[in-house]
């Protein structure tokens, strides 16, 4: 794994990959590697203006890449049942699926199925996507196919705790307690689906990764005020790494071969920062096997998604 890139992604011709949050920061980088090596690459986005402008970049690079533009709103879990019914009804193939979209230290919002934004947006939405999609991803693996699912969690997950007394916040909300909280969610996420897929003899792998410092827009998008300045006009310029090597991580994940399902991938450097892709330890609260089952009975009563396993 000693100095991993981009470049030495492997050919991913004839594989279909779905990026959510694909039309900036990590989520474009991720789309673009992908389709650059060959792969057919569905970009999700909220808005068709962005989305569309981030397809157009792609092809304005790579005029022969295979890249579409499919709306969805994480936020909104009609939105996500909408968005995977129409991949089921189009028959598309799934190889691999990256759970990249999210948000980042916002006001206290609630969605419009009454979720705190960051959770719904970061966690939920990708409960249910994944649920909704494992059909699919389980076909491919069937036919031999390398399937994987990558989730994107952060080095904020460290120090979370999952408020299944408060989960909107109402009693106590803190942009950067809660973005910590959903972000502690993706990582017990990804290792309690990895079990699961074990336990059932799947060969699809859970894989957990995360960017270090990279510097995108996730940092504008959701700070307000004095939080947004701080971001944009000192840590980034001065600490954050460029957007391209924080997407090795994800990258990585999601073709290197031989990646085993329930690794968590980030940044070799001290504090996993900045750097190369390499393996990680995730935080103890992470590895909470009854939290984790407390976890998903919590995400599957909140968003209606049973898992088939």
């Amino acid at each position: 794994m000693s100095k991993w890139t981009s470049a030495r992604i492997p050919d991913q011709t004839g594989r279909t990959s779905l990026v959510t949050g694909a039309n900036s920061g990590l989520g474009f980088q991720t789309a673009r590697e992908l389709a650059r090596h060959g792969a057919h690459v569905v970009m999700t986005a909220r808005s068709r203006t962005r989305g569309a402008e981030a397809v157009t970049r792609i092809l304005a690079e790579q005029p022969t890449a295979s890249v579409e533009l499919r709306l969805l709103d994480l936020a909104d879990l009609d939105s996500v049942h909408a968005f995977a019914r129409k991949i089921s009804d189009d028959g598309l193939p799934m190889d691999l699926l990256v759970n990249n979209a999210g948000i980042m230290w916002p006001p206290r919002t609630l969605t419009r199925q009454g979720h705190e934004l960051q959770f719904a947006t970061n966690h939920l939405g990708h409960f249910a996507l994944t649920g909704l999609l494992l059909g699919s991803l389980e076909k491919s693996a069937a036919q031999g196919r390398d399937t994987r699912i990558v989730t994107i969690s952060s080095v904020e997950h460290r120090g979370g705790k999952i408020f299944f007394d408060d989960l909107t916040g109402e009693h106590g909300y803190s942009p950067r307690t809660y973005y910590s909280q959903s972000k502690l969610a993706n990582t017990l996420f990804g290792l309690e689906l990895d079990r699961r897929l074990r336990a059932t003899g799947s060969t699809v792998r859970s894989i957990l990764t995360h960017p270090g410092y990279s510097s995108t827009n996730l940092q504008s998008s959701g700070p307000t005020g004095a939080l947004r300045f701080a971001f944009a006009k000192i840590a980034n310029p001065l600490l954050a790494q460029p957007v391209e090597k924080g997407a090795w991580n994800q990258l990585y994940a999601a073709t290197a071969p031989g990646v085993q399902g329930g690794r968590f991938i980030g940044p070799d450097s001290r504090g996993e920062l900045r750097g190369h892709p390499t393996t990680v330890q995730p935080d103890r609260a992470a590895q909470d096997l009854d939290v984790a089952r407390r976890l998903w009975e919590t995400s599957e009563n909140l968003t209606g998604i049973r898992y088939a396993l």
